[in-house]
């Protein structure tokens, strides 16, 4: 999760969140530093060269071809550059791998539900902040929930994210995942968590007047610790009410490509 007065992104834990940070980091913001510098750097000698004093005859030039072509190559070369990583990095991100756990999540105002497979237990959970009041030490401030989402270390995991009434957006900046959830569509991500541990994310589209009080909160265990929790949770779960709605069996489904 972010700390206080931190400064970029959260630690990556998945290939997919170090490719993004790397793309941000490595390639992004030293073309954004060098093309900010030049610009600087040009109003400078305008304003001391050409200034009333120094040039009291202004030029009457109105076009130079030299100029005019580089303004258009150059930007055109820049964004080449980019692109190539770019689509690289998209195609990474939609393209989804043989997944060993597929999990359904539903945006709903203002709490996610989570629903496991059949071949996972065939059981579903609603997931809700947990007040401050209730709150134990050490857990954070509105990032905490009843019912954590539990995955399992090193294994592809297939998540399929629906809306049942607004626009909700699921994002967890430590797996590189940021996907819309949308009321009769079914977007899919995926990620690969490579280390045990509590992952918190948040809703980050304005759904609603609680829309900063529905968290995320993805627990990666051991392989052992999750058969446990399966056992544990399909007898939680068991009496809940909830009927998990039809998966979908292939990765056929339009993704939206996020900017």
């Amino acid at each position: 999760m972010a700390e206080p007065g931190q400064i970029g992104f959260q630690e990556a834990v998945t290939d997919v969140a170090r490719d993004i940070h790397w793309f941000h980091d490595g390639l992004l913001l030293p073309i954004i530093s060098i093309i900010c510098l030049f610009v600087l750097a040009l109003l400078v000698f305008i304003v001391i060269r050409f200034n009333d004093k120094s040039n009291p005859v202004p030029s009457k030039t109105t076009h130079h071809t030299g100029l005019e072509v580089a303004w258009t190559i150059i930007p055109v070369m820049i964004l080449v550059i980019i692109a190539i990583p770019s689509f690289k990095l998209l195609t990474k991100e939609i393209v989804i791998p043989k997944a060993d756990i597929t999990l359904k999540v539903t945006g709903k105002q203002w709490y996610w539900s989570y629903e496991y497979p059949k071949d996972q237990g065939g059981f579903g959970f609603d997931s809700l902040i947990t007040e401050e009041d209730k709150l134990k030490p050490g857990q954070p401030r509105l990032l905490t929930v009843d019912n954590e989402a539990v995955v399992p270390v090193n294994k592809v995991v297939r998540i399929q994210i629906t809306a049942a009434d607004v626009i909700h957006s699921f994002v967890l900046q430590s797996f590189g995942i940021r996907m819309d959830a949308v009321p009769g569509r079914l977007n899919e991500t995926w990620f690969k968590a490579e280390r045990e541990g509590i992952y918190y994310g948040q809703c980050s589209k304005l759904c609603g007047k609680d829309h900063a009080f529905m968290p995320i909160a993805v627990r990666v265990v051991s392989e052992e610790k999750y058969a446990q929790w399966l056992e544990d949770a399909k007898k939680k779960y068991a009496s809940n009410g909830q009927v998990p709605l039809n998966f979908a069996e292939n990765t056929a489904v339009t993704p939206q490509i996020q900017n």
